[in-house]
């Protein structure tokens, strides 16, 4: 980023994020702004955005907002997208590490939203440009088909916790709990050389899991789970429970 484009950007951040908060702002350069929030007795929501002296924000403006116990959240970025476009803000991005409603993306039942296809245009029409970590896609091949906005980015955290296994427990075997995590198993294995298998899974609903663990030897091995996303952390305790 640029010394002009720098004088015309901030990072709007909200209290409960002020260290990633910080960690971003520091490592882009940008300038660091909070959001107020006021909660009414009946659970509305008042958000005042930090404006200059003359009433308005930057040009181009970063929002950083996690999106884990998202409904709240969405209802926060709407307002906080919609009265940064009145306040002068012409290119909005969105820093979501964590992107919700990704998981739904086809009906499994008559009568399903298909969250994904709903929340992504939302966000979409709300934002310029979306980032998001290793986001939950199964059926759909990019963030860019489930978020439609003008630019996406996917950062992955496969290979930084691939860094961090390698210094913590070396020689280790990386195991995914299910299919859908041997994508990030097989990405952070092959950086460092680790064994890694996949356990097989059976979702009987929200809170009812079935696993079975991959045919290998795990006899005094130290074994590290990773996966891209842990709701209830069912799936993960029975994972670990079949290997004790």
């Amino acid at each position: 980023m640029n010394a002009s484009s720098v004088a015309t950007a901030c990072l709007l951040h909200f209290d409960d994020e002020q260290g990633a908060a910080e960690r971003l702002a520091a490592a882009a350069d940008l300038a660091l702004r909070p959001v107020q929030r006021h909660r009414f007795p009946d659970g509305e929501l008042r958000l005042t955005l930090p404006v200059d002296a003359s009433g308005r924000l930057p040009e181009r403006v970063v929002v950083l907002r996690s999106l884990h116990q998202p409904n709240e959240k969405l209802i926060e970025l709407m307002l906080v997208a919609r009265a940064a476009r009145d306040l002068g803000v012409r290119h909005l991005t969105l820093v979501a590490p964590y992107l919700a409603y990704m998981r739904q993306d086809i009906a499994f039942h008559p009568g399903e939203a298909v969250s994904q296809r709903i929340v992504g245009p939302f966000l979409a029409s709300l934002f310029d440009a979306v980032v998001s970590v290793d986001p939950h896609l199964h059926r759909v091949a990019t963030l860019e088909e489930a978020v439609p906005a003008a630019q996406t980015a996917v950062i992955s955290g496969a290979l930084l916790l691939a860094d961090w296994i390698a210094l913590q427990r070396p020689g280790a075997m990386l195991m995914g709990p299910d299919g859908e995590s041997a994508q990030w198993v097989a990405q952070a294995a092959e950086r460092h050389g680790f064994d890694y298998a996949v356990c097989t899974k059976e979702r009987h609903g929200d809170r009812s899991v079935s696993v079975v663990l991959p045919p290998v030897d795990v006899q005094g091995r130290c074994v590290v789970l990773l996966d891209d996303m842990a709701s209830t952390g069912h799936t993960l305790a029975q994972a670990t429970r079949l290997l004790r």
